[in-house]
């Protein structure tokens, strides 16, 4: 099912064709080279900062993490031999970020010996600096249910939560916090061409406009970010704690975690489904991190394996009602039932927040248990009729 759904959002993902591999005089464009070569001396510096855009660099408590001499493509490096290193600290955050404000982080490599600061004219080159940054809490919404029981007419919402959805409404926005980040560089020297790099890779190789060559490819992995491990920010917080890792990554992996980090094209859905799909893809990292891989082989073998005899029971079934000339040995009210059942179906597994591939899959059904009543029943549309126009 997981390979089915990645299949059908590929293809909706698909960008714009490539540019003409051209520039403006027509001639062809020269392969680009990486401004960092393999073995490449590099200062790495991290600020945090509650400003989108940074420029706070004489500000030492803005400075969260600085390591110097380290090597491009270093594989066999770090405390675990693997090139990894890691900084652990607290953030101190403002009563601006406690009340939903928003934190950013900056990362800068420099050739070593070069400075990230452009003010600093002797020790800035700006092909030798390569700088990312991001927002690094996340706004998540809670929902406020005020359902009560059908039965003895009580709710089962703690008052606080009540009294809050009576001042912010039934949803409120609140940032959140996760404690960990890996900062990865791409151990990549391909020679990309601007305008011809497939997405979503695009997104992240960035060309320099004079000399036409690309800076090394820095990646905010989260990927491995469970939602549980978020918590809120809020006013009794004074620090953050943050654990920070650089790694280098390879070509390959660095494609699947961009493929897996681009959000999905269902956007005319809504928000919704994003934060569904979040909870689904945990169910799916939970999943590869606990379970023995044979048995999550065999499991993976099962569902998709499932999903092919489901949906030929579906064509199936749409096969026999649509052959058949009479309705002898059917019943109406069996047809009518199964409306009925799907019905309840659906809305049992919406309420309850079932995955979102059973979802479409009982969908489905009643869509076709509707069709049905077309087949045993004469369904006509007047238009000349003033309520609803159905007959």
């Amino acid at each position: 099912r997981i390979f089915i759904i990645w299949a059908i959002s590929s293809w909706f993902r698909r960008g714009p064709a490539p540019q003409e591999q051209s520039s403006a005089g027509g001639t062809p464009r020269a392969p680009s080279r990486n401004l960092f070569p393999k073995d490449t001396l590099m200062d790495l510096y991290v600020y945090i900062s509650e400003h989108e855009h940074f420029t706070d660099f004489n500000v030492s408590s803005a400075l969260f993490w600085q390591k110097r001499d380290l090597v491009y493509g270093d594989w066999t490096s770090g405390e675990n031999a693997d090139g990894c290193y890691e900084h652990y600290g607290e953030v101190d955050i403002s009563q601006s970020v406690q009340q939903n404000g928003s934190i950013y982080i900056h990362v800068y490599f420099t050739k070593s010996g070069f400075h990230p600061d452009p003010r600093q004219k002797n020790l800035y080159r700006r092909l030798a600096t390569v700088h990312t940054s991001r927002m690094i809490n996340k706004y998540k919404r809670r929902r406020f249910q005020k359902t009560k029981n059908l039965l003895t007419g009580e709710t089962e919402a703690d008052p606080e939560m009540i009294k809050r959805a009576e001042d912010y409404g039934p949803v409120e926005v609140i940032s959140h916090w996760h404690p960990n980040l890996t900062i990865n560089m791409v151990d990549d020297h391909t020679p990309w061409v601007k305008g011809s790099v497939p997405p979503p890779l695009d997104q992240y190789v960035k060309f320099d406009a004079i000399s036409g060559d690309y800076y090394p490819i820095l990646y905010f992995n989260d990927y491995w970010n469970l939602q549980k491990d978020y918590f809120p920010i809020n006013e009794t917080l004074q620090r953050l704690p943050f654990r920070l890792s650089f790694c280098p990554l390879s070509l390959w992996r660095w494609q699947l975690y961009a493929a897996q980090s681009t959000k999905s094209p269902w956007n005319f859905l809504g928000e919704d489904l994003y934060e569904q799909s979040d909870e689904e893809q945990d169910s799916v990292k939970v999943a590869l991190l606990e379970t023995n891989p044979y048995l999550l082989a065999l499991t993976i073998v099962v569902s998709i394996v499932h999903s092919i005899f489901e949906f030929l029971a579906f064509k199936n079934d749409i096969q026999f009602w649509n052959s058949r000339q009479s309705l002898e040995g059917l019943s109406v009210r069996s047809v009518f039932f199964g409306v009925f059942q799907s019905l309840v179906v659906l809305l049992y597994i919406l309420d309850n927040e079932t995955n979102f591939v059973v979802q479409v899959s009982v969908f489905i059904g009643l869509l076709i248990d509707l069709w049905k009543i077309t087949k045993v029943m004469d369904v006509r549309v007047s238009t000349g009729l003033a309520v609803g126009g159905f007959w």
